[in-house]
């Protein structure tokens, strides 16, 4: 496969011109052009199942799909069809609708170990919400967060966790601590550490690595022994490793769980789903302390319930997870080839379950390299494929994973002489940055 030379002359104009608007130039911190090299397209106009493409008209296959979001394809039919007609009857009134009900039964057919659910548009909303539901019902202000585990809320109570904690109180980093995901004695720990002080514990169910020794079954415990709650995060894991998610995969019952991303198929809409004598303290019909739990004026517009409806039905009549699954293998295998081909093992790794492959990037000491990120990246996009992941979609064909696997082995040909003769001779710009930094 020979590359071409891509024309971006509307990217940059829009690029220069977002810069000066909007903070970051874009609305999430991974999609900002410090995250993508500087031959990536600035924007993308358009989507059609797993292919888009950017504002000079170049098409892309395209991986990580909306940050995991459009799991189904990009404006897949029944979803958009679904949506559209419910715009058409307006998409938020003064009272409740009957879909809210409808879509929360839905969902809660899905999960088996939730009673009750509460709608958001956004991750960072409904896991805030799982905090402060947590805390009331504990009487606990502390917090314990999966230190492996990238991101759980724009909110203080973790984003002053992170190197990125300018504007946050010392008093509220103090009231969030980390342990290690499949290390049982870093939970143990905690809880030995502050007695009678932690109110949740939150974490996604897996990310990169499977839970060991029942990991997951054995936190609940420690929790539960504690009195403190056990929180699965299933933004990603949701409609991907498994319809039930995580907790239905490794067969575990979290307390309360979080749901987004492709519960809508991009459409904006989360959930905070959990058991009724805890949700319920959000209610009405209790005699407690009542909890402030979610109070969005967007959370239950009626065409992203019609969405998340739509896109639940074709999970529930159609095998959605076993195709991303089956595509998944193919791009691994096809991908760990071309790895052995130029001989690059333990510089570039392919990481995850199938369903959810991410890819990892070295340099001649075989550590972790932004710039040898921003290379393969980059060759990737020059051969018509652009994504920071190989996360494939139910819209991804055995064609588009043969393309990209044929797309990866010239994106590592030139890998491989950049780790002989310096990765700066081959790769156009700067190299990429992590999101958490203290400064640009």
């Amino acid at each position: 496969m020979t590359f071409k030379t891509l024309t971006l002359d509307q990217s940059r104009q829009l690029q220069a011109k977002a810069h000066r608007l909007i903070p970051g130039g874009c609305h999430t911190y991974a999609k900002g052009d410090d995250q993508y090299p500087e031959l990536a397209p600035g924007f993308i106009v358009r989507g059609q199942g797993c292919h888009v493409w950017d504002a000079d008209g170049n098409e892309y296959i395209e991986y990580g799909m909306g940050l995991r979001a459009v799991t189904l394809g990009h404006a897949y039919p029944s979803v958009v069809e679904a949506a559209y007609k419910q715009m058409l009857l307006g998409t938020n009134f003064i009272r409740p609708a009957p879909i809210e009900v409808e879509c929360a039964e839905r969902l809660l057919g899905f999960i088996p170990a939730a009673d009750m659910v509460k709608f958001a548009k956004d991750g960072s909303t409904v896991n805030t919400a799982a905090i402060t539901l947590a805390r009331a019902y504990t009487g606990r202000d502390m917090i314990a967060v999966c230190a492996d585990h990238p991101f759980f809320s724009y909110n203080d109570w973790f984003i002053g966790t992170t190197p990125l904690d300018a504007g946050i109180p010392k008093v509220i980093k103090e009231l969030t601590v980390t342990f290690r995901y499949n290390n049982i004695d870093s939970v143990k720990e905690l809880f030995e550490k502050y007695p009678g002080r932690i109110a949740c514990l939150i974490m996604e169910p897996a990310k990169n690595d499977d839970p060991k020794d029942g990991f997951l079954h054995k936190t609940r415990e420690l929790c539960h022994q504690n009195g403190a709650l056990f929180i699965l995060d299933e933004m990603i894991t949701g409609f991907r490793v498994h319809n039930g998610g995580g907790q239905g995969l490794f067969d575990v019952e979290p307390d309360l769980s979080t749901w987004g991303k492709a519960l809508a198929n991009g459409f904006a809409l989360s959930a905070l789903a959990g058991k009724r004598e805890i949700m319920e303290l959000g209610g009405l019909h209790h005699n407690k302390e009542r909890v402030f739990l979610l109070s969005t004026t967007h959370g239950a517009e009626t065409h992203a319930m019609a969405a998340a409806i739509a896109t639940m039905n074709v999970y529930e009549n159609e095998p959605v997870v076993e195709h991303l699954y089956r595509v998944g293998e193919r791009l691994r295998r096809g991908v760990n080839q071309a790895i052995e081909e130029y001989n690059l093992q333990g510089y570039v790794a392919v990481l995850g379950r199938p369903c959810n492959l991410m890819f990892a990037t070295r340099d001649q000491n075989k550590k972790d390299s932004q710039a040898f990120r921003a290379l393969f990246m980059q060759e990737l996009i020059r051969r018509g494929v652009i994504g920071p992941s190989f996360i494939v979609s139910y819209s991804h064909t055995d064609a588009d994973i043969d393309f990209t696997i044929e797309a990866v082995a010239g994106a590592l040909r030139v890998y491989r002489q950049a780790l002989e003769d310096g990765v700066e001779h081959h790769l156009v710009g700067r190299p990429l940055k992590p999101v958490y930094r203290r400064y640009n």
